[in-house]
């Protein structure tokens, strides 16, 4: 159990018991819970803590096995990566920072603080994961040198074991350690800057998830994931506002050393203005055309084989735009050969029958407490046929194109809950993520569709340039 001095009255508990699932790999029984104990000084706002991983550095650039050691530093592109992060958090009036010490992570810190007067923190309990042995290898060394032992770092991180240590289960315990003093701190803007294991590792004891979730929910060079710890009478985790990236999380990456086989991208479909009609089935209004079109251009950057809709007409009207803009792009290029991308509509993504209309109006975080009981269920039942047909439906194409993406399109509640499916959650985590109209989501499969998927980004919306959704907006 984590202990951690924020709520303003009692102690928030959230238990997420998963479970088993065939389709994935999360069969341990192990619960995780996490309680916000009462302090001294009760607060009542809410905290924005902000966390941010290094950029590039020489031994990134190597594939060279870092773990808590302090030899690399930042690259040119590194430090180019630091600052674009500088500039999407400019506006964020932090009231302090903390810090890993390790030359990476402390020159990206610096760069992002900028001229700033506030407080810098230097937490050694921020280091990166301690790999032991393997520190300093490059990865092809790692699997000659111990082979199983390797494998099993790839693929069995939790039950990984080095030297007589466990390395991740011991990082899990440092971020429950550092969570006490970052959530302790007399602040309301908190920016923590560290490292990809340690940061997922906060990540994942913030919102209650135990070891087994190591890689599930990955921060490139530079991303940026914000989460509101929110005081409220019913209890929960902090909300995951956003997990962003300074390039592009269409390209993919590894997990474990795997490079991902196939990718579902789920995007918001543009706004609409549900409150004009009581129907709540309205087509796109002007900003969610201009919504569908940037996202539509941005994902020119993949190869889109299928995309799977809901029947609302503003998941219809968005997904129409995506195929068109495909098609276009694929009969103008050098080969000029004709593609089609094929649509389809799931009636399983449609949840506005479900969602009161008042509900639906206004996707806020803590949106979940609004409902009740019943309609939690009916929209977690909906959505978990929903997943399972995504799945089938990945598994079913043609597996010659590895790399090819599968588009989703659907409301902001809909994909909320696809994300708590694909992480094996139960329906208390729908109350965990936020997503806004016109962003995308990222989840990669490393291993496959049959097996675990991986959540490269949420709430994405850097593509919609000037409409997209600031990191600093006000909680």
């Amino acid at each position: 159990m984590i202990s951690l001095p924020y709520t303003p009255n009692r102690c928030l508990l959230h238990t997420f018991n998963r479970p088993v699932n065939t389709r994935r790999h999360d069969q341990r029984k192990e619960k995780t819970t996490m309680c916000l104990s009462s302090s001294s000084s009760p607060k009542t706002t809410t905290k924005r803590v902000v966390l941010v991983r290094h950029g590039q550095s020489t031994w990134n650039e190597e594939g060279r096995i870092q773990g808590s050691s302090d030899f690399s530093v930042l690259t040119n592109k590194g430090e180019s990566q630091a600052d674009i992060s500088r500039q999407m958090l400019l506006e964020d009036s932090f009231d302090v920072c903390f810090t890993s010490p390790l030359k990476r992570s402390k020159k990206t810190a610096e760069i992002i603080w900028g001229d700033r007067e506030d407080e810098m923190i230097f937490d050694y309990e921020l280091r990166e994961i301690d790999l032991y042995s393997f520190q300093g290898l490059l990865k092809k060394e790692g699997k000659e040198k111990f082979g199983e032992a390797f494998r099993q770092w790839q693929e069995d991180p939790a039950n990984f074991v080095i030297d007589g240590h466990y390395p991740v289960r011991e990082l899990w315990s440092r971020a429950r350690s550092c969570w006490t003093r970052v959530l302790a701190h007399e602040s309301e803007s908190v920016l923590v800057v560290a490292h990809n294991a340690v940061n997922q590792a906060l990540l994942s004891t913030a919102i209650g998830l135990g070891t087994e979730y190591f890689r599930r929910l990955l921060q490139s060079n530079c991303g940026v994931s914000v989460l509101d710890f929110t005081p409220r009478a019913d209890g929960g985790s902090p909300h995951v506002l956003q997990m962003q990236t300074p390039s592009s999380p269409l390209a993919g990456g590894s997990s474990g050393g795997r490079k991902a086989s196939k990718q579902i991208i789920l995007v918001c479909h543009g706004q609409s203005d549900n409150e004009a009609n009581s129907t709540n089935d309205q087509p796109m209004n002007m900003l969610g055309v201009i919504q569908s079109q940037k996202t539509a251009e941005f994902l020119l950057d993949r190869r889109v084989t299928s995309i799977v809709c809901s029947s609302t007409t503003a998941s219809t009207e968005t997904a129409a735009v995506i195929s068109q803009v495909q098609e276009a792009a694929v009969s103008l290029s050098v080969d000029s050969v004709p593609r089609y991308v094929n649509t389809k509509q799931m009636n399983e993504l449609d949840v506005n029958d479900i969602i009161p209309k008042s509900s639906n109006k206004d996707i806020q975080p803590g949106w979940i407490t609004q409902l009740d009981e019943e309609t939690v269920s009916a929209l977690w039942n909906r959505t978990g046929k929903a997943w399972e047909s995504l799945l089938d439906e990945l598994s079913n194409e043609d597996n010659s194109n590895t790399g090819d993406a599968m588009v989703v399109v659907g409301s902001p509640m809909a994909h909320i809950s696809l994300l708590a499916q694909c992480l094996n959650l139960d329906k208390n985590g729908l109350g965990l993520f936020h997503l806004d109209a016109g962003s995308i989501s990222v989840i990669d499969f490393p291993d496959g569709p049959s097996e675990r998927g991986v959540i490269r980004c949420t709430n994405y919306t850097a593509h919609l340039g000037r409409w997209s959704v600031p990191i600093t907006r006000p909680v």
